[in-house]
């Protein structure tokens, strides 16, 4: 039944990796059943047989889809069903999209869709290789127009040792997570996260990541030559050559003058008549299809900013190729909030919040690997004004997803434990004006706030972009880098390479490109100009803003104290129906939450209250310690004393000539059920039962002293009065 079905066969990283087709999905243009291991990626691609009308780009949909299935369980939505993709799925769609985009045909429009869905998951081998490897696989063999095949591998830093995709065990070890996507010759894509690691040691991950990839590669024109399909033919977007040197001669001057100013607003204010002017004179030539007028457009605008840079070493706002747009840091920008930093790189404004809350509030994930919450969070919101635009807010997209966790990323190294410090963290960024490169202005601004705020960070992080602008040979002829890109420069650019990092190494990086791949050489030089610029936004800009962390928290913070208990006292902290629990945090005016090692994390707006609170629950779970004093509450009154509670479910007696530093004739004389009062523990029996005295601890505590005739009052019946006492209130 299956003719066509053919598998073939190699090893990655010590692993078996297959690439199976002709059995599954027939209708699409083709498909690829990846398995490496015991992890199997079903991926697809399809393409229209017409371009797509009225689109200036080429219209490609990159998917990867979490089945739960795949590590036998069942959705915890309401529906039990899986629903909108996870932002680990949104980032691997980007991981996938990102090295596969710029090698399809840059005049093509026909709708191409990339689905990979993951179907079974082996913990030690990557779904997200799996799928790329897969992905890449059948895109190649397809009759879909593209220049790959690609590949992608992980590579992890295991004791100052690379590895290449590491298993499960490995990545829990791991100082770098690292995705690199490679042609058989360029470097694709780079995606990190690193614990602070040096520019050199991370050259050497990508390189490591780069060879392997070459092998794969070379497997996968294997499989092409034997299998691949002829590629169709498309009709091209491209404008005709005559027509777009008229247009240029008609307007480039203009555009020129339009563009030479580090104001967008004035820039696009002052390319408006010029549009304008174009379409009054061909909308005739191009009629029915005038949005062709604005591609041409495009074009002639970024033919003058790539000249002026690859050229003139003309930057369109005037800046130097290595100079760095005008910057500010500001804190305390907001009140109310627990900690406020503003981050402004010329037009480009970020301003970062950060908030403050108790462990529990750590967000709880449901995917396919074995993180089930983070409780460092980083959220990236890119409103329409920000470009001065004017469109509904409709929730974050997979750009504004993919920011933030690059933001998330880079922070999350330095983030204390949470032994050092019990909170989980949220930071929001908002975008509050555009124009490049405003992830990394992000990061830079949520340093601010985190400090701000008093979350004692390891160390301060900032992050900047390197662009790169190639010649007609690509980038194996001349090129040129320069930091700091704004808008005209990445939209017009090749690359938008972003590094963040200390003081002592790289943190995160992103690497977006519009070309099939970089040498090297460009990534070498990207590492040494990101480094030198980031040393001058932390010393010269950041740390002058705010030196170091501050050492109090915000008065509107929760105070957030932590003890630990024996696991086996959990319950009796809790108490029946969870009565003892609530009744302490109503008492404290507090929030507890116990882990199941036996933590404790108590969180309140006042300090003393949650100190009261760890006090009770360690005496509960702690048996009271004789000579130690308490506060406590009378719960009931006898002839012969008072019962006094000094936590949930700990009562002890004070017998009436331990009451009070003078003699007392009635009980109810001097306490009352409900007082709250002061007592020392003076016996603890061998049943555990109590022993309280009032008297002892107003001298100890107040400096109290005991009348004459009273301090040798107790009675030979007081031991027996104590057991009474005791064993009617235990009936």
């Amino acid at each position: 039944m299956f003719e066509n079905y053919k598998v073939y066969e190699t090893t990655l990283a010590g692993r078996p990796l297959k690439l199976e087709t002709g059995m599954m999905a027939g209708l699409a243009n083709a498909a690829v059943m990846a398995k490496y291991g015991d992890t199997c990626v079903l991926c697809t691609v399809t393409a229209s047989a017409k371009p797509r009308e009225g689109v200036d780009f080429f219209p490609l949909s990159v998917d990867y889809e979490e089945k739960m299935y795949s590590v036998g369980r069942i959705p915890g939505s309401f529906t039990r069903r899986e629903g909108k993709a996870s932002d680990k799925a949104i980032l691997a769609s980007r991981c996938i999209d990102r090295p596969i985009r710029p090698l399809f045909p840059k005049d093509m429009r026909n709708d191409c869709s990339v689905v990979a869905t993951v179907m079974s998951v082996d913990p030690d081998c990557s779904p997200e290789v799996a799928a790329a490897i897969g992905v890449s696989a059948a895109i190649a063999i397809s009759d879909i127009p593209w220049a790959g095949p690609i590949s992608s591998v992980m590579v992890g830093l295991v004791d100052g040792e690379i590895i290449i995709n590491p298993t499960l065990e490995q990545r829990e070890k791991t100082d770098l997570t690292l995705t690199v996507s490679s042609t058989e010759d360029l470097i694709a894509m780079i995606e990190a996260g690193g614990n602070e690691i040096p520019d050199d040691l991370m050259f050497d991950c990508i390189m490591a990541g780069h060879e392997v990839n070459k092998e794969i590669v070379k497997f996968i024109n294997s499989i092409v030559a034997e299998i691949g399909k002829e590629k169709f033919e498309f009709e091209s977007n491209d404008p005709d050559p005559e027509i777009m040197a008229e247009i240029e001669e008609f307007c480039i001057e203009d555009v020129k003058k339009a563009l030479d100013t580090d104001d967008k607003l004035v820039r696009d204010a002052a390319l408006l008549p010029i549009y304008a002017a174009v379409h009054e004179k061909f909308d005739e030539r191009f009629e029915g299809n005038e949005s062709k007028l604005d591609e041409i457009m495009y074009l002639v605008q970024k033919h003058v900013v790539r000249a002026w840079l690859k050229d003139e070493k003309k930057r369109v706002d005037g800046r130097g190729i290595d100079e760095i747009r005008p910057l500010n840091a500001q804190v305390d920008l907001l009140p109310r909030v627990h900690g406020s930093g503003m981050f402004t790189r010329g037009q480009t404004q970020v301003l970062s919040v950060a908030t403050l809350a108790p462990v529990s509030e750590a967000q709880k994930l449901d995917g396919l690997d074995e993180e089930v919450s983070k409780r460092y969070i980083h959220h990236y919101n890119f409103p329409s004004y920000s470009v001065g635009e004017t469109k509904p807010s409709r929730g974050p997209g997979r750009r504004e997803i993919g920011h933030g966790a690059l933001a998330e990323k880079a922070l999350v190294p330095v983030i204390p434990s949470v032994d050092e410090f019990p909170y989980a963290i949220r930071v929001v960024s908002e975008v509050l004006s555009s124009n490049g490169s405003t992830s990394q202005a992000s990061i830079c601004g949520s340093t601010l706030a985190l400090m701000a705020a008093g979350v004692p960070i390891k160390a301060p992080v900032a992050g900047i972009s390197c662009g790169l602008i190639t010649g007609d040979q690509g980038v194996y002829g001349d090129f040129m880098t320069m930091v700091d890109i704004q808008g005209l420069e990445d939209f017009y650019g090749d690359m938008d390479f972003k590094v963040a990092g200390t003081h002592k190494g790289i943190t995160a990086i992103q690497m977006d490109l519009k070309v099939h791949g970089l040498t090297p050489e460009i990534v070498k030089e990207a590492f040494a100009k990101t480094n030198k610029a980031r040393m001058y936004i932390l010393d010269d800009i950041m740390l002058k803003c705010i030196p170091e962390y501050r050492a109090e928290l915000s008065p509107y913070a929760p105070k957030m104290l932590t003890t630990a208990i024996n696991p086996e006292k959990i319950g009796d902290v809790i108490g029946k129906q969870g009565k003892v629990i609530q009744s302490i945090q109503e008492q404290c005016e507090c929030t507890i939450n116990i882990e199941e090692d036996g933590r404790v994390f108590v969180s309140g707006l006042d300090i003393e209250k949650a100190k009261q609170a760890i006090a009770i629950v360690e005496l509960i779970a702690n048996d009271p310690e004789i000579g130690a004093i308490y506060s406590g509450k009378v719960t009931r009154l006898m002839t012969f004393g008072a019962f006094v509670e000094i936590a949930p479910g700990k009562e002890g007696l004070v017998h009436i000539s331990k009451l009070d530093v003078k003699r007392v004739e009635k009980v109810e004389d001097v306490v009352a059920v409900g007082d709250q009062v002061i007592v020392k523990v003076t016996e603890i029996d061998d049943q555990g039962r109590i022993n309280l005295s009032r008297r002892d601890a107003l001298v100890e505590v107040n400096g109290a002293v005991i009348e004459e005739g009273a301090e040798d009052e107790a009675p030979r019946k007081s031991r027996r009065d104590n057991r009474k006492g005791f064993k009617k209130h235990d009936k």
